[in-house]
């Protein structure tokens, strides 16, 4: 196992005197503090023992019925029961390597892909099968290509929306072409949908969850990015057989989730419109995006290609050829700014000229202070 690289990096750029685009975090200032104190003072005062106790391991039934409405309102046919929370959508991944992965088998991603689940199916001793992707999604000749000649891939792992680094998102093209390919191959696909809701502009495009009319797809959701990084609550959603071997294996890992930080939650939801809330916060991230194109718009170096996501808390940049991300990055921290080096995303980790950054957690002062900070930089290596 291998420490993360961007866990790594976010201990170097704590700083306050270092303006970070490296962390996937939302905004601290729209956390509603005072909310989530009245929903534990209410807990507290009306189940004090019960919060504090040991719960079932698949989840606070409230909570689950109110995870289970929003998605059926989204078009996913979801049940409570068909829901398992879990302590954030990180020990999801965790739980898929304990069931699908032996050592030597391959796990199938998007290249690039969230660095955390590369590293998190590694301490697996699995290997990759890293697909080409374009602005569209998996390049689905290139995904059926290497599948028919792979017979060790035993999982499918994608982020189909506002993808985590690139902030792309699927077609639904692409999406029926994957379940098809997962259904011929016989292959249980993991869908991480922490960013779904933040959507700023365009059209909702269906899950693969609810698209999946075989059983095979796992969907894992989040109140990360919505309410709260800090209560560490996530949930998974998937076929009854296939859930039953999930809550084993967290039975095994922890036990339950904290019951405590769901029946807050629940609370939360109950007393407050969490709709409400996601609008409130697309507004932010919408003219926290708009800023930071602008500002690159007028300080990167000329060659430079960057995505427009439509939501979701990441842009990804691409430079000419010749610059390495990970080689500047001391250059960089020197003139106090930050991002992830795009290496660290890849599978095969042979692209050095790609970086990500977070328009999330910084303000518009530190936005276009720090994006002319790293344009400098960039501008002096060519």
């Amino acid at each position: 196992m291998n420490s993360s690289v961007v866990r790594e990096t976010l201990k170097l750029t704590s700083r306050p005197d270092i303006i970070s685009f490296a962390g996937g975090m939302p905004a601290p200032e729209v956390f509603p503090v005072e909310a989530m104190r009245a929903a534990s003072d209410k807990v507290l005062t009306a189940a004090g023992p019960m919060a504090l106790q040991y719960g079932p391991s698949d989840g606070y039934r409230p909570l689950q019925e109110k995870i289970a409405a929003r998605h059926r309102r989204e078009g996913m046919a979801c049940r409570p029961e068909d829901i398992l929370m879990i302590n954030g959508s990180q020990q999801g991944l965790d739980l898929a390597g304990k069931l699908f992965l032996d050592p030597g088998d391959l796990v199938v991603c998007e290249n690039p892909t969230y660095t955390a689940a590369l590293s998190t199916f590694r301490s697996y001793e699995c290997g990759f099968l890293p697909i080409d992707t374009d602005d569209d999604g998996m390049i689905l000749e290139d995904l059926e290509r290497k599948l028919a000649a792979n017979p060790r891939a035993k999982l499918i792992y994608v982020i189909p929306t506002f993808q985590n680094p690139t902030g792309r998102t699927w077609s639904l093209e692409r999406r029926k072409g994957l379940l098809a390919l997962a259904e011929q191959y016989h292959l249980p696909v993991l869908e991480d949908n922490p960013y779904g809701e933040l959507r700023f502009e365009g059209t909702d495009i269906p899950t693969l969850r609810s698209m999946d009319t075989h059983g095979n797809v796992v969907y894992m959701g989040s109140f990360s990015k919505i309410l709260s990084p800090g209560i560490r609550l996530g949930w998974l959603v998937a076929a009854p057989e296939m859930l039953g071997m999930f809550e084993t294996a967290k039975q095994g890992s922890d036990l339950q989730a904290s019951t405590y930080s769901q029946m807050m939650v629940d609370t939360y939801l109950a007393d407050n419109d969490l709709d409400t809330d996601i609008r409130a916060l697309n507004a932010l991230y919408r003219s926290r995006r708009d800023l930071m194109l602008s500002v690159m718009e007028e300080t990167f170096p000329k060659g430079s290609r960057w995505t427009h996501p439509n939501g979701g808390l990441f842009l990804w940049v691409t430079l000419p050829e010749g610059v390495d991300t990970a080689a500047i990055m001391p250059r960089v921290v020197e003139r106090k700014v930050a991002y992830i080096p795009g290496q660290t995303f890849f599978a095969d980790g042979d692209v050095t000229n790609t970086l990500r950054l977070n328009f999330s957690n910084a303000n518009e002062a530190h936005i276009v202070e720090g994006i002319c900070r790293l344009g400098r930089v960039l501008r002096e290596q060519l």
